[in-house]
């Protein structure tokens, strides 16, 4: 392997959304050398993080029937009963939710939680509230996917957060994916929640760390018990 290869291998990718913002942070940067250099510095700094934002990181997907994994990177911020968006049109019944909040430090690109077919995708605008917050699940910007495979149906909701203006859609509605595959990002923190079916077996706990696409967050088969936790 040449040097090359070597050091192309050893970075991480970048999502080609991102292009367009490092190269106006990149200019900024620039601009702000010329009018005083340590302002410069503090340009570097943001074009870094605006780079690693939109970072677009391979995963491995665990691979067997039942199974759900993380949608999004961050920390698992809720698991409770919620009644799903309305727009989905699955009823108004409460049901098992896991809440993933992204921080402006978290990788952006959600996927999705299990192969299946996308039946429905609604975005619904609103507000910008706290992510982290229960009730922008209600009030804020979201975008929702209603994933069925056989035997069950989930839905996956994009919620925009303080700082996100826009959430971007890779897939179309009718689609076939796969566990793991991405589904589309949410620009400037954020939060993503998965609603499951009745019966389905948390494998998470709140405040742990979720992995998009590797982390296992649920069993829908129920062929495993519910994992106990402890917190450091």
């Amino acid at each position: 392997m040449s040097i090359a290869a070597s050091i192309r291998s050893q970075l991480v990718p970048i999502h080609r959304e991102g292009y367009p913002f490092i190269g106006i942070f990149a200019l900024a940067t620039l601009v702000l050398f010329w009018l005083w250099p340590p302002f410069g510095w503090i340009g570097i700094a943001l074009t870094v993080w605006c780079t690693l934002f939109f970072r677009d990181p391979p995963r491995v997907t665990p691979a067997r029937e039942g199974l759900l994994v993380a949608p999004a990177d961050g920390r698992i911020s809720m698991m409770t009963q919620a009644p799903p968006p309305p727009e989905l049109g699955i009823g108004e019944a409460p049901l098992p939710r896991i809440s993933i909040f992204m921080s402006v430090f978290d990788c952006h690109i959600n996927r999705s939680p299990l192969a299946g077919r996308i039946e429905r995708i609604a975005y619904r605008a609103g507000a910008f509230l706290n992510a982290d917050l229960d009730k922008a699940s209600e009030d804020n910007e979201r975008n929702s996917f209603l994933i069925a495979a056989p035997g069950l149906t989930i839905a996956v909701v994009q919620i925009a957060g303080l700082l996100a203006r826009r959430i971007v859609s890779f897939t179309s509605e009718g689609q076939t994916v796969e566990a793991g595959q991405r589904l589309g990002m949410i620009r400037f923190g954020s939060r993503v929640d998965v609603y499951l079916p009745a019966g389905g077996t948390f494998l998470v706990a709140p405040g742990q760390r979720a992995v998009a696409g590797e982390t296992v967050i649920a069993d829908l088969r129920g062929a495993q018990n519910d994992r106990n936790f402890r917190v450091d």
